[in-house]
């Protein structure tokens, strides 16, 4: 428990960034399920529109520390390559 009024208020801050975090997180794992469930279906036109939403929002993750810069990197590259592919 938080004894001191700085303490108190980390906690506070603390609770405040957890709330916007997890709504962006949802977000972007929303975003990148529409992606996966275009592919699933086979429709290249909707995976590539699914992938223009979802690429900001993975990448905009990484820069407020929600994903690692390198994890977002690599989660966009692995959808690409599948988008690509599926529109040969």
């Amino acid at each position: 428990m938080a004894n001191t009024s700085s303490a108190k208020k980390a906690v506070r801050k603390i609770e405040r960034r957890t709330a916007v975090n997890r709504t962006r997180r949802s977000q972007m794992r929303t975003y990148v399920r529409k992606v996966e469930e275009a592919l699933a279906t086979g429709d290249a036109n909707a995976a590539q529109a699914a992938l223009a939403e979802a690429e900001p929002l993975v990448m905009r993750a990484a820069q407020n520390g929600i994903l690692h810069k390198n994890n977002a990197s690599r989660k966009i590259s692995r959808l690409t390559v599948r988008v690509k592919a599926l529109a040969k």
